[in-house]
């Protein structure tokens, strides 16, 4: 009798799995009715080089960087675009701030489009092309920028240019928000907040660099997938130290202080933070699972009893899908003896970490801590920010910016999904709940990895794509 309970058990079981594996399907989406969007072709590919020919790079030591290709760049803008710097008023705020003011006809909330102008360094030697000379070539700008983010604020000026060359007016106000220092973290994207703040303004769209339109990102989907940014991961610099007696290197202690601080590199790496499916990771699985072939539909359809599968599964892939399930540390630095034969006095490993879901600051401090159990071994926190608040998936904001998608990239799923890396965006969590990551392009692997990387380029075709969605987003505003 007790193994018939138990096949009974089973199949019941096996009969509640495909059940809800069969009614697992994607969820009905309206194709957006089809919105031309013309723009000059051949005025935002040149706009575009021509940013990238100023050498906005930034740097946290600020004697280090060049004041005059700022101003350069910011010359540049009201050259390009006299439309804009006759229709809106502009102001300069905090460090590097340019914030233009679009008036609409309505007194609604506003919309805030977002980018920055700053760029991170490049090693010339290593670029085939000179990352800052603006080189077109078979179809492709070449350039530090084209990607993160002169593209996107390109993008945006192309598309307020264009409506306002055609008398649009939003129904709404519309803010243009520039920074020239997110890439160090500056204090310029707070700033703005705290005067938008002031003056009472509380953004029903807020959109900036994040999620793009990609491909082979999700286990057993084919299409394209235009992924939202609903938050981004928290994020910690973090240096582990030991000091020691140093010495010569001919007669080395058992262990020495570099020695110490690689088995508590490996300890960490070899025990990983815990697995957490957050918001943006369960509707990103709502959404995308619903696409995926038969078994990975079995298993986003029934979380409830397989999370230890995909646990593993992300365990093993590591990179971006495991990145979107659990707090990450990634060592990038140490340091030690300046000599081959010389024992250091001291030691030190610096880490990058990435804070997911209800992971702190100082909760991820006492877990490595507990991970590595050496008291002898100092945690310093270098610099750091929580994960951000999630934002809203529903409401005028989240539709009129999935429509803009559709219209633009009408073969790609759009789902919500959490950033791993960070932007400004995050500042405007305080004042607004529909604040997301989308940069407006469709992007190769390939070309993700040329992000902060060599050889940053972009196919011209998709400097105008960019500006085209941004014509039929904001002329939704």
């Amino acid at each position: 009798m007790g193994w018939l309970i138990l096949v009974a058990v089973i199949l019941i079981f096996l009969a509640v799995i495909l059940i809800r594996t069969a009614a697992f399907k994607p969820k009905a989406q309206a194709a957006a009715a089809p919105a031309p969007a013309q723009v000059d072709e051949e005025k935002a590919v040149g706009d575009l080089q021509r940013m990238i020919q100023c050498k906005t790079v930034s740097f946290r030591e600020q004697e280090k960087e060049d004041r005059a290709e700022f101003d350069k760049f910011r010359a540049l803008l009201r050259e390009l675009y006299p439309r804009v710097h006759e229709a809106m008023s502009l102001e300069r705020i905090g460090r590097s701030g340019l914030l233009y003011h679009w008036k609409g006809r309505g007194k609604g909330a506003p919309s805030v489009f977002m980018a920055h102008y700053d760029v991170v360094p490049a090693n010339e030697a290593a670029w085939d092309k000179p990352p800052f000379a603006g080189v077109i070539e078979d179809g492709v700008l070449w350039g530090r920028g084209t990607l993160d983010t002169k593209g996107t604020l390109c993008g945006v000026m192309e598309g307020a240019e264009t409506l306002l060359g055609q008398g649009y007016v939003p129904e709404n106000d519309i803010y243009l928000a520039f920074a020239g220092d997110e890439e160090i973290a500056g204090p310029t994207a707070p700033a703005m907040v705290d005067e938008l703040e002031k003056r009472g303004i509380h953004p029903a769209l807020v959109v900036d660099e994040g999620g793009a339109v990609v491909e082979n990102v999700f286990p057993g989907v084919n299409q394209p997938c235009a992924l939202i940014g609903i938050g981004e991961k928290g994020m910690m610099n973090l240096r582990l130290s030991l000091e020691g007696q140093g010495g010569h290197a001919s007669a080395p202690p058992a262990h020495t202080p570099v020695g110490v601080l690689a088995k508590a590199v490996v300890d960490i790496e070899n025990h990983p933070f815990r697995f957490q499916l957050t918001k943006p990771a369960r509707e990103m699985f709502d959404t995308l699972g619903r696409h995926s072939t038969f078994v990975y539909r079995m298993i986003f359809a029934n979380l409830w009893c397989f999370k230890p599968v995909l646990n593993a599964i992300c365990k093993k892939s590591g990179g971006e899908l495991n990145a979107l399930m659990r707090t990450t540390c990634a060592f990038t630095q140490m340091q030690g003896s300046p000599a081959d034969n010389v024992i250091p006095p001291s030691a030190s490993v610096g880490a990058n970490m990435r804070l997911c879901g209800a992971d702190t600051l100082d909760s991820a401090m006492d877990y490595l801590k507990g991970v590595v159990d050496n008291p002898a071994i100092t945690f310093t926190r270098v610099h750091g920010m929580n994960p951000s608040p999630y934002s809203r998936t529903q409401g005028e904001g989240w539709e009129k910016l999935k429509k803009a998608i559709n219209q633009t990239w009408p073969e790609a799923l759009i789902s919500p999904y959490l950033m791993v890396a960070c932007s400004d965006s995050r500042h405007y969590c305080r004042i607004s709940e529909d604040v997301y990551r989308f940069s407006a392009m469709a992007l190769t692997k390939e070309e993700r990895g040329m992000i902060h990387g060599n050889n940053e380029r972009i196919p011209l075709e998709k400097i105008v794509r960019t500006a085209q969605f941004y014509v039929r987003l904001m002329g939704s505003c």
